[in-house]
């Protein structure tokens, strides 16, 4: 399997797993109840290109914000998976009410006052994708991304996961009512528990990988050999 297969796997794999459709499949239709189908799926259109947006802002000028603000890609990655933890536990835990989803309904007949925020910011694109995204622009150096093949080839395979991603969940909001009479409100209580145990884990996983990196730059630890 090639390396830029497996990034697009890794990263699709990922932001799914981060947004969580079936989890946003109810607060979705709680925003929009009373709209008809065809307002729910201009609603989930508009709000996938707005997230999409957003991911590949933080694809492309992810290096420049770390450099702006002075952060290193280890800080970002204990940051990203303490919000990974975080989110994670709050979906292995719906009833805790802790308030990081917020289930305000549309007030416009068109439904448009929500295609922002919340659905496309924090619901589809919140802090757990902000953190996976400019981790995953640091780690491409997306400031010499043409320079080198391998490197556009990640890009590629990034840009592409992204687009498959948003995707996804523009089909399952606009298929919402079916999803949601398919499985059942037990049957999607299952899966968000079950996706919240997966992404703490790649939030501990983001973690471990930072405190390894400030322990090498301190010189706690060695740096393996061939390692930039």
């Amino acid at each position: 399997m090639s390396a830029s297969l497996v990034h697009f796997i890794s990263l699709y794999a990922t932001l799914l797993a981060i947004i969580n459709p079936l989890e946003a499949i109810p607060v979705f239709l709680d925003m929009l109840q009373g709209k008809g189908p065809e307002v729910r799926r201009k609603v989930a259109r508009k709000a996938c290109l707005n997230a999409l947006y957003l991911m590949f802002f933080f694809l492309i000028f992810g290096t420049v914000l770390l450099s702006v603000f002075g952060v290193s890609l280890s800080m970002i990655r204990i940051v990203g998976g303490i919000v990974l933890v975080r989110i994670g536990f709050a979906l292995f835990s719906p009833s805790s009410g802790d308030g990081i989803i917020p289930r305000s309904g549309s007030k416009q007949a068109d439904g448009m006052d929500v295609a922002f925020t919340p659905l496309a910011m924090p619901i589809m694109f919140g802090p757990g994708g902000i953190a996976t995204l400019i981790s995953m622009a640091s780690t491409l150096h997306l400031s010499v991304a043409w320079k080198s093949r391998a490197s556009f080839e990640a890009l590629a395979a990034s840009s592409v996961a992204i687009v498959a991603t948003m995707l996804t969940i523009y089909v399952c909001l606009a298929s919402s009512e079916k999803i949601l009479k398919k499985f059942g409100p037990s049957g999607i209580d299952a899966a968000t528990r079950l996706t919240g145990f997966f992404v703490s884990a790649m939030g501990v996983g983001l973690i471990v990988d930072g405190v390894g990196g400030i322990l090498q730059v301190y010189g706690v630890i060695p740096v393996p050999v061939g390692a930039s």
